[in-house]
């Protein structure tokens, strides 16, 4: 089915749906690459009008990437809630824009429809808005998730500590998640990047920092960030594993490049939870993605960047994570030019993945050779804060010295809980008063020498 929309004497044609989303994408360096975006502004707002005259229902029955051909937009289409869809599926997508922006779409409203909204339904809304909508909308959302405390809870913001070591020596890892405790950070997850996939060294470092929870009595959770099949072994080797980590894709042959398939993710899926490690939910699995994943394994089908990245999350909504992370910028600007760009992809991440229902945190990092700098994540930061990021990273010194790039720090999660008053997650948050970590207004306090954690992990 084809599209137009006459601008004075110009007729603008879009082939098909997959070329309409693509011209109607805000500017960026991925689709400019791949030959997708619009040409000119005009050719931008042209498919941007013409996208929001296009009827929701359309979404399910114009598949960007054929059933036939891709077990993602089967999952997208065999699990779609027609239940969750009724009350907006006499809508246009401007339309639609139109009333996620009314008190009409509250908190609970939007919590029923999640499982309505197909990953092409939020892309193509999220295209129609500017950063102030995409903010306001995402702030209503409120998508809580369980494991051994509870994150996602409106007022709160919680921190993955990102221990990373170049050789992950056990002893500079501990002496970060020292750190990192001591400034609050931990509530997400604890999390390492692990610069070996060996399962020997994964499971030296699950071990250890269970030890650690354990010995504190720390209401957290644990993750070595390794591929989806070297946790699988470690499971069967009755490692502690807490979160299986995986990084993810929008279409079938992406995530082939990342060596996973649905019934891979399954399979570990079902493995997690036999464990029953979670205290007080279920929410086992761990999911990072990031726009221009798909372009990079020339796995896109033609498909802009930021919708691909949609179509991700609808793999990560099936196996109910306790956390999916966007690493917005980590990909370099060959897919994300500058810190404009970064911003609005990040929001647009953050945005859609909220209103599909998933625990959405964004990494605000940007590597050194992209055209942002420190200002750009303290402005991305704070937009993120004032739209409810579930979480953000917590690196020492904002620099990730195993990944070598820019992300943010102990501090700057500091920055954000206190301008915006937000707290961490209300098990950690007891948990830090207790150990004189932070005060009743959660303002953190000085350590002395004395200090029980710098005396039994130093």
């Amino acid at each position: 089915m084809s599209y137009r929309y006459t601008i004075r004497q110009h007729t603008y044609t879009f082939p098909d749906l997959k070329v309409l989303l693509a011209k109607a994408s805000p500017y960026r360096s991925g689709d400019v690459l791949a030959g997708l975006a619009a040409l000119t502004y005009e050719e931008r707002v042209a498919a941007q009008l013409t996208l929001a005259d296009v009827p929701l229902q359309i979404f399910l029955n114009e598949a960007l990437i054929p059933y036939e051909e891709d077990e993602v937009t089967r999952l997208i289409i065999d699990t779609h809630s027609a239940t969750a869809f009724a009350p907006i599926r006499h809508f246009t997508v401007g339309e639609f824009r139109d009333w996620l922006l009314s008190d009409k779409a509250d908190t609970l409203t939007l919590q029923q429809l999640g499982p309505g909204i197909t990953p092409e339904m939020a892309a193509a809304v999220s295209k129609l808005m500017r950063n102030q909508d995409l903010i306001g909308v995402a702030q209503k959302c409120e998508n809580i998730t369980r494991f051994r405390n509870t994150i996602g809870l409106k007022g709160h913001l919680a921190t993955r500590l990102q221990p990373n070591h170049p050789t992950d020596h056990p002893k500079g890892i501990a002496a970060v998640v020292l750190d990192g405790l001591l400034n609050g950070s931990g509530d997400a997850v604890i999390g390492i990047n692990p610069a070996s996939d060996h399962p020997a060294t994964a499971a030296l470092l699950l071990e250890m920092l269970d030890y650690v929870r354990q010995q504190y009595y720390i209401p957290t959770q644990s993750c070595i960030l390794c591929h989806v099949t070297t946790t699988l072994e470690l499971i069967e080797q009755h490692a502690p594993v807490d979160l299986v980590f995986q990084s993810i894709g929008g279409t079938e042959k992406a995530n082939q490049s990342f060596g996973i398939h649905l019934a891979l993710l399954q399979e570990a899926y079902e493995a997690a939870l036999s464990l029953k490690r979670g205290t007080i939910g279920n929410n086992v699995m761990y999911f990072e993605t990031g726009q221009g994943s798909a372009l990079s394994a020339n796995a896109h089908f033609d498909v802009d960047q930021q919708t691909c990245e949609a179509r991700a999350y609808a793999v990560a909504r099936h196996f109910k994570p306790h956390l999916v992370n966007s690493v917005v910028g980590f990909i370099g600007p060959e897919y994300l030019y500058n810190g404009k760009q970064i911003i609005r992809a990040a929001l647009e991440d953050h945005f859609c993945a909220k209103i599909m229902g998933l625990p959405m945190g964004v990494d605000i990092c940007y590597t050194n050779h992209a055209d942002a700098d420190q200002d750009d994540m303290d402005n991305l930061l704070t937009l993120l804060g004032v739209a409810g990021c579930n979480f953000i990273m917590g690196v020492p010194g904002a620099d990730d010295i195993m990944l070598n790039y820019q992300s943010t720090s102990f501090h700057d999660a500091l920055y954000i809980r206190k301008v915006l008053g937000l707290r961490p997650a209300p098990e950690f948050e007891e948990w830090l008063l207790q150990q004189g970590i932070i005060n009743k207004s959660g303002q953190i306090l000085p350590v002395s020498s004395s200090h029980p954690l710098l005396q039994q992990l130093a």
